[in-house]
């Protein structure tokens, strides 16, 4: 599952540091995250390390992009074979 960035979102900038897969871009108003590119930091680290960044909680699951565990790995795989 992607994470994806409520409206509470501040546009710190500290999210899209954090994202190893480079999956959050800058957005107007508010950032925004590729659901094509968010592993959910599966590869890295042990979670999502944009929402632990966020100053103001404004990153969480994206129910309409669900992921399996292997689908996430998976992702991971094909997006390091690209690079």
């Amino acid at each position: 599952m992607s994470v994806l960035i409520s409206d509470d979102c501040i546009a710190c900038d500290a999210c899209r540091e954090e994202c190893p897969n480079e999956a959050i871009e800058e957005g107007d108003p508010i950032y925004c995250v590729d659901p094509d590119l968010c592993t959910e930091c599966i590869g890295y680290y042990d979670e999502p390390t944009c929402i632990s960044a966020c100053p103001v909680d404004a990153i969480g699951p994206d129910p309409d992009n669900a992921e399996s565990m292997e689908e996430l790995k998976l992702k991971f795989e094909q997006i390091q074979k690209s690079e």
